[in-house]
């Protein structure tokens, strides 16, 4: 991967733009935006608020939105890229997701130059959560349901990450086609909350039993990190699920909390 940022050449430069706060942008991702010859953002692993995608284009001018097809099947974006440069902007950071790591391969079988700015993740933002990094395990993401199908193995992820005492970060769906072509629709936290439930249900009908009412554990909802939007609460996961908030949301179902982690959780209680 190069390293210059030579933008009268050719090559892919992948943009992590962080949380959607265009405050928050890295000195290099501004010189990427501004200095490319063609910007195209990202739109189906992540989604960026009408009110910040307004003051990107404020900043930055307009770009087209690429969505799955188009980036699962990059011919015509690397074509472009091997004679000019071409940033493709990412929400988070741009290696978070294995689709960008397969356009990088594929600029390497093509010999067209990549170079990568790492943007604000969400594994990062949630330390203001206040509990421990290393106290995470796996993390895995609530889908929307699909017909009659309804998967058990985020629930099993979170289950596992309890019983060796770690916490679980739960990302939530944005695309209820499952399709990745039309505009997102990120997930409220009470069809998420809902999702858990009935996979706890079905993991009882299937005969294996819940020690205890997964709606009674407590959770921490974040919504809109980074952005001035940004909430943290923290209750039981029957008690979020009632939480009306726009945006983008995730869960963090803790694990048992040392005493530090604790008097953190604590700062965002609610009744």
């Amino acid at each position: 991967m190069s390293s210059e940022n030579n933008f009268s050449s050719n090559g892919l430069w992948l943009v992590g733009i962080g949380p959607g706060n265009p405050d928050l942008l890295t000195l290099g991702a501004v010189e990427a935006i501004n200095s490319c010859k063609h910007v195209f953002m990202e739109g189906y692993t992540a989604h960026l608020s009408k009110e910040y995608l307004e003051e990107f284009q404020i900043k930055f001018g307009n770009w087209e939105i690429l969505m799955r097809s188009s980036i699962e099947n990059p011919e015509k974006l690397l074509e472009l890229a091997s004679k000019e440069s071409v940033a493709l902007l990412v929400i988070g950071d741009v290696l978070q997701a294995t689709t960008h790591i397969d356009l990088i391969l594929r600029c390497e079988k093509l010999q067209i130059p990549t170079n990568i700015v790492h943007g604000i993740s969400v594994t990062t933002l949630i330390g203001e959560v206040g509990l421990q990094a290393y106290r995470f395990g796996r993390q895995t993401t609530i889908p929307y349901p699909y017909k009659d199908y309804l998967p058990t193995s985020p629930l099993e992820i979170i289950l596992s990450n309890k019983i060796n005492n770690l916490h679980t970060l739960l990302l939530l769906d944005l695309d209820p086609t499952g399709m990745g072509e039309e505009k997102p629709r990120p997930m409220t936290p009470e069809i998420a909350i809902d999702t858990l439930n009935k996979m706890s249900q079905k993991y009882v009908d299937e005969g294996t039993p819940m020690i205890d009412n997964l709606l009674s554990w407590d959770a921490v909802l974040c919504s809109n990190l980074g952005t001035k939007n940004q909430e943290i609460k923290y209750s039981s996961l029957e008690t979020l699920s009632s939480i009306e908030s726009d945006g983008m949301h995730c869960l963090i179902v803790p694990s048992e909390p040392h005493e530090m982690e604790l008097l953190a959780l604590n700062r965002w209680r609610i009744e």
